[in-house]
């Protein structure tokens, strides 16, 4: 719940920056939702897609205050984020929530990116990867074969906390991740599994040499073009979609 029309202008000058000096890697924005056709009119033709930060799970109906996948999609979104940490904790969503959410969201074209994360105690007792992957069989359904979508792994304590899981963690809890689609869906090998938690510019090159780690899912750190721009650098060939 970030970004007035003022964002506009940031978002122009990443797009304007990328231009100029093309990234190797696949950049989107997810501003809330009053922005969407603001931002994907004033971005129209460039390097960055445009994305929304959640929807609902059917296509209409009598849910006042809530946006479908459909709207969404008119808007100028292409791709939408589901089950982030804040969504499960904050708004108490079910895996069986956020599974209907991922359907709704095939159904209208966007491209879901999906999250899982532990909380810190679930990480100290040894848990994390039987939660994340909890998670994962509860929250992906199999209207996504052969689909394109994304995981973003999120560890829930080291959001907007500074602090970030060390890198062995990182990588034991991305091959789990890919373990377990490849058990859901086959070869999985092409769904890009994001990391998210803390990104900022002076971590970002780091986390990305992270065996398993196919691009970042960046928060506070993408709201300036001058603090976003350095993570898009650091990415290379990844993919990078700031929340």
């Amino acid at each position: 719940m970030n970004g007035l029309s003022t964002t506009l202008r940031e978002a122009t000058a990443v797009s304007e920056a990328l231009k100029a000096a093309p990234a190797r890697s696949r950049v989107a924005l997810f501003p809330p939702a009053p922005l969407i056709w603001r931002m994907a009119q004033a971005l129209v033709d460039g390097p960055v897609e445009i994305g929304a930060q959640d929807c609902h799970r059917d296509d209409s109906g009598a849910y006042t205050g809530d946006i479908s996948p459909e709207m969404l999609s008119d808007a100028g979104a292409r791709l939408v984020i589901l089950g982030h940490s804040e969504r499960r904790t904050i708004h108490h969503e079910s895996d069986q929530l956020i599974a209907g959410k991922v359907a709704g969201a095939i159904r209208a074209g966007l491209e879901p990116i999906i999250c899982v994360g532990e909380q810190r105690e679930q990480r100290r007792a040894g848990h994390a990867c039987q939660v994340v992957c909890s998670q994962l069989e509860g929250s992906l359904p199999m209207v996504l074969a052969e689909r394109p979508f994304s995981i973003a792994y999120e560890p829930i304590w080291a959001i907007g906390s500074g602090e970030t899981p060390s890198a062995a963690d990182i990588e034991d809890t991305h091959a789990t991740i890919r373990d377990a689609l490849n058990a859901l869906f086959g070869d999985a090998a092409a769904t890009p599994i994001l990391y998210g938690g803390s990104v900022k510019p002076d971590n970002a090159a780091e986390i990305l040499t992270i065996p398993g780690v196919d691009g970042v899912l960046v928060g506070g750190a993408s709201l300036t073009a001058d603090s976003f721009l350095p993570i898009i650098r650091a990415a290379g060939w990844a993919w990078v979609g700031p929340e």
